[in-house]
């Protein structure tokens, strides 16, 4: 006669989005459109685009300021300010449950090493070795046909 609920993985309003079904391949195709654009208007190679998404989506600022884009500079400390920086909620119904936690480590109520937390740190790298696939391809072509790499 009764049902019985599961109550929900996180209660935090904050990170609770992340849990719903579609965010992740609603993530997946930002990049994937993002890259389109980049692709698009710069008219530049594959891994040029992929490697400009990766540095506007997560990068050292250092790394940023070389590559002398100020988008990618804007969407790095963006990203890193509300993700690993910022601290609460902007909610004020938590009653400052989360006021010392940021994003990231509000995420999954603070548990380590769960799907979520795989999940977010897989994508960047993959976008890292996606856009250095064309030097390590000619690194592996030189190594195989006997080159050295000074030549």
């Amino acid at each position: 006669m009764y049902v019985r609920a599961v109550p929900p993985t996180d209660l935090n309003r904050n990170t609770e989005w992340f849990t719903y079904p579609g965010v992740w391949t609603s993530y997946i195709l930002i990049l994937f459109f993002s890259w389109l654009i980049v692709l698009s208007l710069f008219g530049c190679s594959s891994g040029m685009a992929w490697t400009i998404v990766h540095l506007s989506h997560f990068l050292e600022i250092k790394q940023l300021l070389l590559f002398n884009s100020l988008v990618s500079v804007f969407l790095f400390m963006v990203t890193y300010h509300f993700f690993h920086w910022k601290k609460g909620t902007p909610f004020a119904d938590d009653q400052g449950i989360y006021n010392g936690l940021t994003w990231w480590e509000q995420i999954d109520n603070g548990k380590q090493l769960t799907r979520n937390r795989k999940f977010l740190t897989v994508v960047p790298v993959v976008l890292r070795a996606s856009s250095l696939q064309k030097y390590f391809l000619s690194k592996l072509k030189n190594v195989a046909c006997g080159k050295s790499s000074s030549e």
